[in-house]
């Protein structure tokens, strides 16, 4: 089987775990009142005190499965309801608005975490027992069992002498908006660093950098720690085989032979663990954004939960999810890839 003939067969397969994921959803969603569940099919915030009248107009007391398909055809349409604690407004509107928050700490943390883990980790494996393995060893332990939002509580208080900016994507967001709402600004992609750069603004890019650094430091360095552990633990395996040793004898240098076929063949659980770490930060980064009130997807839903709105927590659950399959999806691609026995198998 070639590569794309495998990359085809595994797109198919989502579309089958993404039924099962809403079937789950909507099973769960039937554990909740059902006057709670008129929340999703609300347009209006005065629909709010209507909710018994709404629930028997959208024929939440019919049989579940007529429920079901009714359900579905809504979400397809991008209706996922609106939400009680946000004055009514579209639960997507309301995703769609926070998630470039929690994609810019992504990208600016995602690819440090993952090319500094690789490093180190190939590092202390081919160190192993010495200085810089024993080093990174302790480092990664200790990062690893370091809460986050006490880490970034201590980063906040280190640079508060030197009048670092830790709270919010702005220093002023009110010039801000008032500059969008002046038509001098336009939030092209959400991305504030990106957005500034489209506009000509350098000082708005500047200062949404600024912001972005504690918080990318606090991922950056316990996310690292996981990475680190894993690349060490997969390259001291890959060193261990006889191809190596093969390798070693037909002549090839110990630099060729570590970063061309060792670290290669190691690299297969490393990108499961990337895989994973980037879908589990674009799903949001409760702690990390409620510490420095980024306003990200992850506080979003936090606030939404302790609250109880229905309509945002299932939603968050059902953007979850595909979020995960999509970054399954892409490793398994990756897989195929690096190694092309997968995709034989």
């Amino acid at each position: 089987m070639g590569l794309r003939e495998y990359i085809v067969r595994r797109i198919i397969m989502v579309i089958p775990i993404m039924l099962g994921v809403v079937v789950l959803i909507f099973a769960v969603l039937q554990l909740v009142p059902v006057t709670a569940r008129a929340a999703v099919y609300v347009t209006d915030p005065k629909q709010f005190t209507m909710l018994p009248q709404i629930a028997q107009q959208y024929g939440l007391y019919d049989p579940i499965h007529i429920q079901f398909f009714r359900w579905i055809n809504e979400v397809l349409h991008g209706n996922l309801g609106a939400s009680a604690v946000d004055e009514g407004m579209p639960v997507v509107q309301g995703l769609l608005e926070r998630l470039p928050a929690t994609a810019e700490i992504v990208i600016f943390s995602a690819p440090f975490i993952i090319v500094f883990g690789i490093w180190l980790g190939t590092v202390s494996a081919v160190n192993r027992d010495k200085v810089p393995d024993h080093l990174s060893r302790v480092g990664s332990i200790l990062f690893t069992s370091l809460p986050s939002f006490f880490f970034g509580i201590l980063l906040i208080a280190i640079t508060q002498s030197f009048g670092w900016p830790f709270s919010g994507r702005l220093t002023n967001v009110a010039a801000y908006y008032g500059a969008i709402n002046a038509g001098r600004f336009h939030p092209y992609t959400g991305l504030m660093t990106i957005d500034g750069l489209l506009n000509g603004n350098l000082g708005i890019t500047v200062d949404a950098l600024r912001h972005l650094i504690l918080p990318a430091l606090v991922l950056i360095f316990i996310q690292s720690a996981t990475m680190v552990r894993v690349t060490r633990s997969s390259m001291l395996e890959a060193l261990s085989k006889t191809y190596i040793v093969a390798a070693r004898a037909k002549g090839l240098s110990r630099k060729e032979t570590i970063y061309k076929h060792a670290r290669r063949n190691a690299l297969i659980p490393v990108i499961t663990i990337s895989g994973l770490l980037v879908g589990g930060m674009l799903t949001g980064l409760t702690i990390t954004e409620t510490v420095f009130s980024f306003g990200g997807i992850g506080q979003w839903a936090a606030r939404s939960a302790i609250l109880l709105d229905v309509a945002v927590v299932f939603a968050y659950a059902m953007f979850s999810a595909l979020i995960f399959v999509l970054a399954n999806l892409i490793v398994d691609i990756l897989y195929a890839y690096i190694d092309p026995r997968i995709r034989l198998g």
